[in-house]
């Protein structure tokens, strides 16, 4: 093996966790084939959705054989699937680190926005791919968009609670302002998708203005529900 080739193995070791030397194992090289998939998937999907796409190309994009593909997925849309929760994990994972550090609204507003902006860069091509396929995708990889958005709306909802007064918030309202700001997030992800880098830092303190606008109309909330007789939004 010439110099070149020994680096390159070294650094693929290294990347993957691998003490530089140590034969590459059977489920090591089955987990690199499968995100070789998935990469390449991101790629060809750029400029069409998933369901343009066939196993052959993928196969082919990857170097390995058709039959070996359905080693790691059912199906164009079982990879799909895949790509979709591999794109949300981090995220939410990072969002609820977030809120669980006991911020006041200014930092979770700022904080989030942060995450959000960062996530849009470094994983550009999943976000790309999940803003593709949330209109233009198989029914099942549609589904599990909205579901993964559910889950972000769920879990937001249950942090509010800790901010809010339960004398004044009901669980229905808090659901109502998670679907607020989670949908004003999914709107910030898609603009900095399709801006330009120098119009990225703009469209964040744009979303940023936003979510203030709408915590402080909600730090005033009554709900007709619990708040009893009077008015029972902005005072």
């Amino acid at each position: 093996m010439d110099q070149s080739a020994v680096a390159v193995a070294r650094g693929t070791a290294r990347s993957e966790g691998r003490a530089p030397g140590r034969p590459e194992t059977r489920g090591e090289r089955k987990e690199r084939t499968r995100q070789a998939i998935m990469d390449a998937t991101l790629s060809l999907c750029e400029d069409s959705s998933l369901v343009a796409l066939s196993l052959r190309q993928v196969a082919k994009e990857v170097g390995i054989v058709p039959t070996a593909f359905y080693r790691h997925f059912a199906s164009i849309e079982d990879l799909g699937l895949a790509l979709v929760e591999d794109s949300f994990v981090s995220l939410r994972a990072m969002l609820r680190d977030v809120r669980r550090t006991d911020p006041d609204y200014g930092d979770i507003i700022d904080s989030s926005i942060t995450v959000l902006v960062e996530h849009c860069r470094s994983r550009h091509s999943h976000f790309a791919f999940i803003a593709r396929e949330r209109s233009a995708g198989p029914p099942a990889v549609r589904a599990a968009i909205r579901h993964q958005i559910e889950l972000v709306e769920r879990e937001l909802a249950t942090d509010l609670a800790r901010l809010t007064d339960p004398a004044y918030w009901s669980t229905e309202d808090l659901g109502v302002l998670s679907n607020m700001i989670v949908t004003l997030a999914v709107g910030t992800t898609e603009a900095i998708l399709s801006a330009r880098p120098d119009a990225e830092d703009d469209i964040a303190q744009q979303a940023r203005t936003q979510l203030r606008m709408v915590l402080v109309g909600a730090l005033r909330w009554r709900s007709e529900e619990l708040a009893g007789p009077g008015p029972t939004a902005v005072d």
